[in-house]
């Protein structure tokens, strides 16, 4: 007797549930469709975590409920998991402030939810806890030591620090979310360069510097200090002889790049999309673009590396006005042209590293946020120091969500919605109640 088609069924049902939670066991795979992959973490952040192999202790002061977030831990835990998946051994604590006050006033907790971050004898204390807080402090944990970023001040340069639309202090604040110290430099009232300083940043000066202050740079090259040098298109005021030191020319001229009106910037700016091999580039594949950049030319036999050409159908202007930036043969360069380079070389049985971009408004708090100039920024800094493994691991923000209508658009939303729907399915019934009108008729009177 021949069993029954729908115990074949369940039969085969099982079989292939069973066949299928077998597949996944051994071969697990998973997709965030979420428009922030708010369900898995960044590749900056799993990279991060593979820098860090010793176990990882996270501490969160938090109560089990939240008047705003609700089971405030249970949130905390699901997000702690997407780390967990990659690193497994990071141990996540509660301690609830309010039945063990005295242990969250050692640590300085002022709100629900902030975390402590051990690892390998060192801590990290974030008050927000999102990917980019919690990656940042993990990338300050995986650096060896911090790192000492002097910037010359004194002559009207570009700050670390500062607000400005010219200085760069966002860029600032993301080399101190990243572990490095800053510190400004006066060479009139320093005696030397400090021997801790892990780079020294120049930028533009205003003013001319004095001798004695030139001096001063020169012989913190000649004893392998490393430098970022950040020059623009303007005279130079003293900094020649650094030039000339260095063995680099200056092109006079700005540097013109018809493929930024294509991407619907300035003439005057230049795109760069494509890197040459380098560890600060390796991976890198943002867009980065750089307002009234100048050429730099290294010297015949010198140990230069090119890390920044651009402007590949463009030209070397010396025309400073905007509306004449047209090819003039007898007067400008075509390109392409080489805006940075870079420098590695033994020197006392040390390494020295340099990098010189012609142009320093690419970090400027005007421009940093564009493409992917902050990147390039951390990773040059990244390389002076000697941490290449820490290269292009800066954990981005996500992209934001929201959007952002203008009047226009609200009122045509409105007007949609209210009028013309409305007005639209009215008249798709009308015209459906007539067919039928007329259908039912011609079957009463047929012909």
């Amino acid at each position: 007797m021949n069993p029954p088609k729908h115990f074949i069924f369940i039969a085969l049902l099982l079989t292939a549930s069973i066949g299928t939670y077998q597949l996944a066991a051994y071969f697990p795979a998973q997709a965030d469709l979420t428009q922030n992959a708010r369900n898995s973490l960044t590749e900056g952040s799993i990279a991060v975590l593979q820098q860090l192999p010793e176990p990882l202790q996270l501490t969160v002061y938090a109560t089990e409920q939240d008047v705003t977030l609700g089971n405030l831990r249970k949130l905390i835990r699901d997000f702690v998991a997407l780390y967990q998946r990659y690193k497994p051994n990071i141990t996540l604590t509660f301690v609830d402030p309010i039945t063990q006050p005295e242990a969250a006033r050692k640590v300085n907790i002022k709100s629900n939810g902030e975390m402590i971050i051990e690892y390998a004898g060192r801590s990290e204390h974030i008050t927000t806890l999102n990917e980019q807080s919690l990656s940042s402090a993990l990338l300050r944990l995986a650096r060896s030591k911090h790192h000492l970023v002097m910037y010359l001040v004194g002559h009207g340069e570009r700050k670390l620090d500062g607000i400005a639309n010219h200085d760069l202090g966002e860029f600032g604040k993301r080399l101190q979310q990243n572990g490095f110290k800053l510190s400004p430099l006066n060479l009139a009232l320093a005696q030397d360069v400090p021997d801790n300083a892990s780079i020294l940043l120049i930028t533009h000066p205003q003013i001319n510097m004095l001798p004695g202050e030139i001096k001063k740079l020169l012989r913190y090259y000649e004893r392998g200090g490393n430098l970022l040098w950040l020059m623009d298109t303007e005279p130079l005021h003293g900094l020649e002889h650094l030039a000339a030191t260095l063995n680099i020319t200056l092109p006079p001229g700005m540097v013109i790049d018809p493929a930024a009106t294509e991407m619907n910037a300035p003439l005057d700016w230049t795109i760069s999309t494509r890197y040459p091999p380098h560890p600060i580039t390796q991976n890198f594949d943002l867009t980065t673009a750089f307002p009234q950049a100048r050429a730099i030319q290294a010297k015949p036999g010198s140990e230069w590396r090119t890390l920044l050409e651009t402007a590949h159908r463009g030209w070397i202007s010396r025309n400073s006005q905007p509306a004449k930036f047209t090819f003039n043969k007898d007067r400008d360069t075509p390109g392409p042209a080489i805006i940075a380079l870079t420098l590695q070389r033994h020197i006392d049985k040390g390494e020295q590293r340099i990098v010189i971009v012609g142009n320093g408004a690419f970090l400027a708090n005007t421009y940093v946020g564009n493409g992917g100039n902050m990147d390039l920024g951390i990773n040059m800094v990244s390389w002076l120091t000697n941490d290449d493994r820490l290269i292009a691991l800066q954990p981005r923000s996500v992209n934001d969500g929201s959007i952002i209508l203008s009047q226009f658009q609200l009122g045509g939303i409105m007007l949609m919605n209210i009028i013309v729907l409305p007005v639209l399915l009215i008249l798709i019934g009308g015209m459906l109640w007539w067919r039928r009108r007329n259908t039912r008729t011609k079957n009463i009177n047929p012909t």
